[in-house]
């Protein structure tokens, strides 16, 4: 990617981060796409991370380069140092350590290594989660006189309380573990208060964070370089002459992701048992990782229900899980911080040009419904997720997701567009005055600006704001939503192009 911004003389990212390339997940996926552009951008990139060892807590090669303090390229150019890491478990409890470790040595390594001239940062970015990466960045940050951003991909600190982070059984326990809990909540935002900037995934939660005071707040949506798949490439000499391919076979769901308990996958595994109690033929699919795979898995035995769960496949190989699937699920608890944002896993559906089952809330489903990209159900809702399968079952046929949902995706969520966006961020916070400037608004300076046509919100600064400008797919789409329920399914002709239409024989 070229960029179109101005280049200053030297610029500095260092990332903190607990998830970096060669794991597998969102967030290593978010960073493995941006740094290539900053770097193209002429960002020099610097990356403070333990040595690879998600998701099995283990470490996944005794390679040289992984050893705490080195040094190394990685893909992109980009500078790793490794920091130390503990070995952990699924249980949450055993993952905070590890976290809380690699944080600590994220602070000595970097304040050590960093403060050398040729090294020190202009901007350092702590990503989140883990939590504990945050203070670790802000602490970094001060000691280096660097420009501190806050990176938010998940809704923090809202999700400690349903994520049952610090709680116990125990009244004492609990008592001090809530007060732990009350002390971190309050010390996330106030962090996220003094950053430099905070950077959020969506709209939804930059706009909540604005509520609560945190004045420069940018938007970078997560992105995806997924290709749509070819509407054919499912198609078969056997496909029934009558155009119902569901009265033949069952209907095939599909989820490849994390299997965590944000995703609840549990909802899908009971949904897929009460179909086949019903008379219905249903073949669910499920392939990742994440601390809820055993469990998963215990219920799948339980109900006996027709899903099989799988390891992580490479990604040729989800592509042709996509193609196998009528329909790929994209799920989300029903949590309200979760309301507040999209899953990364949820354009790559859309991109791809499948049918999204969306068992999802807030501006996820908004999106969702707006674009055609699917069927939206409630999170939680299993008699809804078996009733919307029934339906299309019964038809015969699932539909088929507008066009319109990959159409957005390539113009909100493309990599080059959010590298871009990046670059900007970066590039104004190297320009201390214009950022100072907002930083010291006053209320006499606010009323002025607010008065002036289109002006950012009081105290917000102006950039800042601008670098969230990615359309609400409701401003750039003309359509009628679909049902939250149950997907609208009209005539191939009749269907507006926002709207999903029934799909043909395969």
């Amino acid at each position: 990617m070229r960029s179109t911004t101005r280049r200053s003389a030297r610029r500095h990212l260092l990332l903190i981060t607990h998830h970096y390339a060669p794991e597998h997940g969102a967030p290593q996926r978010r960073w493995g796409s941006l740094a290539p552009r900053l770097i193209g951008a002429g960002v020099d990139v610097s990356v403070l991370t333990p040595p690879p060892h998600y998701p099995s807590g283990r470490l996944f090669a005794d390679l040289p380069e992984y050893a705490p303090g080195r040094i190394s390229r990685g893909r992109h150019g980009e500078r790793i140092v490794r920091t130390r890491f503990r070995e952990h478990t699924s249980r949450l409890r055993s993952r905070s350590v590890d976290q809380a470790v690699a944080a600590w040595s994220t602070i000595v390594l970097g304040l050590r290594i960093f403060r050398h001239p040729d090294l020190r940062p202009d901007v350092v970015v702590g990503t989140v989660p883990g939590i504990p990466s945050m203070f670790a960045a802000w602490i970094v940050a001060r000691g280096l006189r660097a420009k501190f951003v806050v990176e938010m991909r998940d809704a923090w600190p809202d999700l400690i309380e349903p994520a049952g982070l610090f709680r116990s059984r125990r009244s004492l326990k609990a008592r001090v573990l809530g007060a732990l809990r009350t002390l971190v909540h309050r010390t996330v935002s106030r962090l996220q208060s003094h950053a430099d900037a905070v950077v959020t995934t969506t709209e939804t939660f930059a706009d909540v964070l604005r509520s609560r005071g945190v004045r420069r707040v940018a938007v970078v949506r997560n992105g995806t370089s997924f290709e749509r798949i070819a509407d054919d490439a499912d198609a078969g000499t056997d496909a029934p002459a009558d155009g119902h391919p569901l009265h033949h076979r069952p209907l095939r769901a599909a989820y490849a992701g994390t299997i965590g308990r944000a995703q609840d996958l549990a909802t899908v595994v009971r949904a897929a048992a009460r179909l086949r109690d019903r008379g219905r033929a249903v073949e669910v699919r499920i392939i990742g990782t994440g601390a809820e795979v055993e469990s998963l898995r215990r219920l799948i035995r339980e109900l006996d229900a027709p899903v099989s769960l799988g390891e992580p496949v490479p990604h040729d190989e989800v592509r042709d899980l996509y193609a196998w699937a009528d329909t790929v699920l994209v799920s989300l608890r029903d949590w309200e911080p979760l309301e507040w944002t999209v899953p990364s896993k949820l354009y790559e559906v859309m991109a791809s040009g499948r049918l999204a089952t969306a068992c999802v809330a807030g501006e996820a489903a908004d999106l969702v419904a707006t674009t055609g990209a699917g069927a939206v159900v409630m999170p939680g809702d299993v008699e809804g997720l078996a009733d919307l399968w029934s339906t299309w079952v019964d038809d015969g046929a699932a539909p088929t997701a507008s066009a319109a949902a990959a159409r957005w995706v390539r113009a909100n969520a493309d990599d080059d567009v959010l590298g871009e966006h990046y670059v900007q961020l970066v590039d104004h916070l190297m320009n201390s005055r214009g950022h100072a400037t907002a930083r010291r608004s006053t209320p006499a300076a606010d009323a002025t600006a607010g008065a002036a046509a289109g002006a950012a919100p009081a105290g917000t600064c102006p950039t800042c704001a601008r670098l969230d400008t990615l359309p609400d797919p409701r401003d750039v789409l003309s359509t009628r939503s679909v049902s939250p329920r149950v997907a609208t399914v009209s005539s191939p002709a009749q269907a507006p192009e926002g709207e999903l239409r029934p799909r043909t024989a395969r």
